[in-house]
């Protein structure tokens, strides 16, 4: 039975505030109560959903130039638990939100960072053993992040891989 009284009191507060009320001001109160929240909503278009992961471990292996396993949620190792390709995906939305964030991140943390030059908005960091890339496209938002590859060697041999990484992104 007290189950019951706290919600009937709460029912009883409401009415008499006036929020059961018909008011003119407001000619169809509820409409959209049941309205189903999704992307379609969403300012920018619909844009609530951030892409599946663009490759497979063979496709991830051509692109950085050595053999890759998935380790699974867009994680590529090279199995010995050394060197790490990693790709996040989000939608554009967010990608923009934390955008001016990553960026300024990257300039603290990386030797050398270049915006992209075409193909969306993103930047390319790279320092000795690792890499990060950012690529806010109209597909969604992609953040590459590589570390430890010895064949490599250093940060122009990770900036040109992350380089192919991004133009084999869909757009």
């Amino acid at each position: 039975m007290r189950r019951m009284i706290v919600p009937a009191l709460c029912v009883a507060a409401l009415v008499l505030a006036g929020c059961d009320s018909a008011d003119p001001t407001d000619p169809d109160p509820g409409a959209d109560i049941d309205a189903p929240i999704d992307g379609a909503d969403v300012a920018d278009g619909g844009d609530a959903s951030p892409p599946k992961c663009p490759f497979n471990a063979a496709q991830a292996s051509e692109l950085v130039g050595q053999p890759l396993v998935d380790q699974g949620n867009c994680l590529f190792g090279d199995g010995q638990g050394v060197a790490a390709l990693t790709i996040t995906t989000a939608s554009r939305t967010a990608g923009e939100a934390t955008y001016d964030y990553q960026r300024r991140q990257a300039d603290q943390t990386y030797q050398k960072v270049t915006d992209l030059d075409q193909g969306g908005k993103g930047y390319v960091a790279v320092k000795d053993i690792e890499g990060q890339a950012v690529l806010i496209a109209d597909a969604g938002t992609f953040t590459i992040t590589m570390s430890s590859f010895q064949r490599l060697g250093g940060p122009d041999g990770y900036e040109q891989t992350l380089r192919r990484v991004i133009e084999a992104l869909p757009r």
